[in-house]
């Protein structure tokens, strides 16, 4: 899953792909906002990425989709 999130003062979003799924995204994203703690993602590379809850402005979980292989030819 792609996930975006934007960060209160901070010119550009982070971007990362994560193993996770969107139910396991959005209850790990609402339990950080609700404790007011840090969110803590895990990317498909193994690098971790850590915000502080409180300067998170938003987070977008994309749509997961299958990715085409080989060649298309349009009549």
């Amino acid at each position: 899953m792609e996930v975006k999130i934007g960060i209160q003062y901070a010119p550009r979003e982070l971007v990362l792909e994560s193993k996770l799924s969107s139910k396991d995204l959005s209850e790990a994203i609402d339990q950080a906002i609700n404790e007011g703690g840090v969110l803590r993602l895990e990317d498909e590379k193994g690098r971790q990425v850590i915000v502080p809850a409180e300067k998170i402005a938003y987070v977008e979980v994309a749509a997961q989709s299958a990715r085409p292989v080989g060649f298309t030819v349009d009549n």
